[in-house]
């Protein structure tokens, strides 16, 4: 299947939500912790990720809620760690490359990626790589130099 179309509004996302979940409720390392750990209620769950990837890319989802806390009470029952992460975010972006191209489908990539990132980093008490100065890609310290004053 060749995606053909963007993320245009709330249908796009239901599907990409729905199709996401459902590789990661079958998938060996993180399906028992959506399923068996967290014991997701999900036809509570699933409108929740609709409102909020719905606020990330158009701004008008009206998610409420607490991202971190939620993934934070993990940590001591399971390993939140940077494979978790690491296999979340792959099985998103391929979601994604799977239903969508275009702008939209980019940049909720990047979204998904800064998400993984922060909250992996937060709940671990893990300093973000992303703002260590030595880490930083030239893409990432062209991109950092036009937002100082001259």
């Amino acid at each position: 299947m060749t995606a053909t179309t963007d993320i245009l509004g709330r249908d796009e996302i239901v599907r990409l939500v729905d199709r996401f979940y459902e590789k990661v409720r079958v998938d060996e390392t993180l399906g028992f912790i959506f399923d068996k750990v967290a014991q997701v209620d999900w036809p509570a769950h699933l409108p929740r990720m609709y409102d909020f990837w719905q606020t990330v890319l158009f701004r008008d989802g009206g998610f409420r809620g607490d991202p971190i806390g939620k993934h934070a009470r993990l940590v001591p029952l399971t390993n939140m760690g940077r494979e978790q992460f690491d296999r979340w975010l792959v099985l998103f972006e391929e979601t994604v490359d799977e239903l969508f191209t275009g702008e939209n489908a980019d940049h909720i990539k990047r979204c998904a990626a800064d998400m993984a990132n922060v909250i992996h980093s937060k709940i671990n008490a893990i300093p973000d790589e992303r703002f260590d100065p030595m880490k930083l890609t030239p893409e990432q310290r062209a991109r950092y130099a036009t937002y100082r004053p001259a």
